[in-house]
């Protein structure tokens, strides 16, 4: 759809908070719309959500909400919302 978009693999927060700023802005722009994406708890998403540069309005999150789900990956991965169309759908509503 022409829309600028990148995908940024952060499977260690605090390695990359260790980086230094500039690095740091390269990898996470100011003003960008950002959803974090989590098959686990969204402990440490905000920061990166919404800090460094991050705004409330321009960021949202497809995470888990509850323990002890249970049903084969595609059931669950539909269910809490971990597909590709709606996080496309969340980033678009940000715009």
């Amino acid at each position: 759809e022409g829309i600028g978009t990148r995908v940024v693999s952060m499977p260690c927060m605090e390695l990359f908070a260790a980086q230094d700023e500039a690095y740091r802005k390269r990898v996470l722009p100011g003003g960008a719309v950002r959803v974090g994406v989590e098959a686990g708890v969204r402990q440490g998403w905000d920061q990166w959500l919404f800090g460094e540069r991050g705004k409330y309005g321009k960021a949202d999150f497809v995470g888990m909400d509850r323990f002890g789900a249970s049903a084969p990956a595609e059931e669950l991965f539909e269910r809490f919302g971990f597909t590709a169309e709606n996080v496309a759908q969340k980033a678009k509503a940000l715009l």
